[in-house]
């Protein structure tokens, strides 16, 4: 009997099995993820075509590589089973907090907070996998006690949460601590957390920022900056105001108009008025050169990607999936949700990325890596 013939009752009921992993991949959220991308490059591209002598080089090309990297880190935790992260959950979750820490002493300081490690031309903050790890973490805890959450169990799962925010406020980032409060608060409410509960959790989350916002965690251009939405600065008109970047940021969407300028032809953009475009305000790119049918567009890709892990959410075989894909989707639509609100002056400005299209390796890899851990939780539901 030859090799083949061996084999190939195997590779048949293989073929066969219809609860086999591989025959469940969501496709429509890999287009959604390259989609998200490419409008992304393009954005940054078009964003940093004056700054320095060779842009294809330098930025756009780090970003690519990090899109390149961040879709093999995506096919990697879609192909392993979702529920071994349980497992390594207590592998995930130290390191997490032991990066953070550690970033506090050897980090490098970037405007004021010191959240990155550099390594010559490249950087990673650590709150970005953070988030995942938090995520799993979390998810874990709670499903394993979704039956009976106690005020103990629910206050267990706050200190879990509360001490990578506690690092990551000392260095200080109140936008990412904001990401965690609302993924944590997702999870609670998901595994089945007490009504009253939540509220008190709400209100002492409102209490604690007003705290922080009037101790000294925050130097005042800080504060300035996360309260600008709110209330314009007296000398708006001399250009170092703290309200000048969402100024600018105004100016380039209401530019835009219905179909916008043309790509690599927004005025605000290519004259490079809007600080941190590349950033924070990628969101500006997309209102000026595309318009208001190019951002609706970019608004609507994001809503079917998080119907679609929504979807899976419910789909999942057990409680720790359902977990593990909330958390996610409450990651990256409350940065969406954050970050598009900053550029058009209804949410703080806080610096959080937007999700696929922002410049950043780190927000790229956790990003693909959440998508990964949902595409798990579809293709294992069956096994």
């Amino acid at each position: 009997m030859s090799l083949l013939t061996k084999l190939s009752p195997s590779v048949e009921s293989l073929r066969r099995d219809p609860g086999a992993p591989y025959r469940h991949f969501d496709w429509s959220l890999l287009a959604l993820s390259l989609m998200l991308s490419s409008i992304g490059l393009a954005a940054i591209f078009s964003a940093t075509k004056g700054s320095g002598p060779d842009p294809h080089t330098g930025i756009v090309a780090r970003q690519m590589l990090a899109v390149i990297l961040g879709l093999g880190l995506m096919a990697g935790f879609a192909f392993v089973d979702y529920r071994k992260l349980r497992e390594l959950a207590v592998v995930f979750y130290p390191v997490a907090l032991l990066l953070l820490a550690a970033v506090l002493v050897v980090g490098q300081n970037v405007k004021g907070a010191q959240a990155w490690f550099g390594f010559g031309p490249f950087q990673l903050q650590p709150s970005e996998p953070a988030k995942l790890a938090l995520i799993i973490e979390v998810s874990s805890y709670l499903s394993n006690r979704r039956a009976d959450l106690t005020p103990k169990r629910v206050a267990m799962a706050l200190v879990i949460a509360g001490m990578p925010m506690g690092l990551i406020m000392l260095q200080p980032d109140l936008g990412t601590v904001l990401v965690f409060v609302v993924v944590t608060l997702t999870l609670l409410a998901v595994a089945g957390t007490k009504a009253r509960y939540l509220v008190a959790l709400l209100v002492l989350g409102v209490v604690s920022t007003i705290g922080v916002l009037n101790s000294d965690l925050l130097e005042q251009y800080q504060r300035d900056r996360l309260l600008v939405f709110i209330e314009r600065s007296s000398d708006r008109d001399s250009g170092l105001a703290e309200s000048y970047n969402v100024d600018q940021s105004e100016t380039a969407i209401s530019l835009g108009g219905l179909t916008g300028r043309g790509w690599g032809k927004g005025p605000q953009t290519q004259e490079g008025r809007v600080p941190e475009q590349q950033t924070d305000f990628i969101f500006t790119v997309v209102g000026e050169e595309l318009g208001f049918i190019g951002g609706s567009a970019v608004l609507a890709l994001f809503l079917v990607l998080s119907v679609r892990v929504l979807r899976v959410a419910q789909l999942a075989r057990e409680d720790f999936g359902t977990l593990l894909c909330c958390g996610v989707l409450a990651m990256i639509m409350f940065q969406v949700f954050e970050n598009v609100g900053m550029s058009m002056r209804i949410t703080p400005v806080t610096g959080i990325p937007l999700p696929f299209l922002s410049y950043g390796g780190s927000s790229m890899l956790t990003t693909c890596a959440g998508i990964g851990i949902v595409l798990s939780v579809h293709m294992h539901r069956f096994r």
